[in-house]
């Protein structure tokens, strides 16, 4: 997928991509597909939907995403069949400019995020948490700082009364059908997330993950992968999160 960003890139953007990943822990490939497209696509890869993991996600900011816009996202999920989690994100981020001890925790991960046309360069801060005290802290019985760990909450603004945990409000659910395989022909997993928002829309992203090594020979072995399949990413590309702030945001 990262092969179709090389032509829409500048000589800088191109060497920007080429350090960010050879300084990230790992690299995502993703593109989303047109809704129109869904079931095309899921006919053509025979994707089973009885075979989908039934996720439940949360996300937490103020009604005017405060937090978003300072490049932070809180979110939390609950997960069928294992435990959940509660993530803090910082993006966009430049790996060797992150703090030592936020760099070098086991909890912490950057990642480059590669689709069509674009990149971004992520550190997320990950906490598995039981998936009965995420429906808790959603209903409203159990602060939302229960599920986030120290070092979780040392990622967050200081001193601002606004953006304080017991303040931030809950933007959410999202329902999300997650199916990984391995598919034939293919030589790593391949995930199929379906994003269900509550106005009926869709989106519906495939994605893989690899090493910073492997990133430009995983991404020409997708597209070949998704082009033997009549599967095009020439689509206009969106992102499930900002969508997912931005919606209930709204409703806020």
């Amino acid at each position: 997928m990262a092969t179709a960003i090389a032509p829409l890139l500048s000589d800088d953007q191109l060497a920007e991509l080429l350090d960010l990943v050879a300084d990230a822990d790992s690299v995502e490939l993703k593109a989303t597909i047109p809704e129109t497209e869904h079931f095309a696509v899921a006919r053509a890869l025979g994707l089973d939907p009885l075979r989908a993991q039934i996720r439940q996600v949360f996300f937490f900011d103020t009604p005017d995403l405060a937090l978003n816009q300072r490049g932070l996202v809180v979110r939390a999920r609950r997960i069928q069949g294992k435990r959940g989690d509660a993530i803090v994100k910082m993006r966009p981020v430049v790996p060797g400019e992150l703090p030592k001890g936020v760099r070098t925790s086991p909890y912490f991960n950057v990642e480059v995020d590669a689709m069509p046309g674009g990149f971004v360069c992520s550190g997320t801060m990950k906490r598995r948490v039981p998936n009965e005290g995420v429906a808790e802290v959603t209903a409203g019985t159990r602060p939302l700082g229960s599920l986030l760990s120290k070092d979780q909450r040392r990622l967050l603004p200081k001193g601002d009364e606004e953006l304080a945990l017991d303040r931030l409000a809950l933007l959410g659910p999202i329902l999300v059908l997650k199916l990984k395989w391995e598919p034939e022909g293919y030589p790593r997993p391949l995930v199929v997330e379906l994003w269900l928002y509550p106005d009926g829309s869709r989106i519906l992203e495939l994605s893989t993950k690899c090493a910073p090594a492997d990133a430009f020979m995983a991404a020409t072995e997708t597209r070949v992968f998704l082009s033997k399949h009549g599967i095009e990413l020439s689509g206009e590309q969106e992102t499930k999160t900002a969508r997912a702030l931005a919606f209930f945001a709204e409703q806020l």
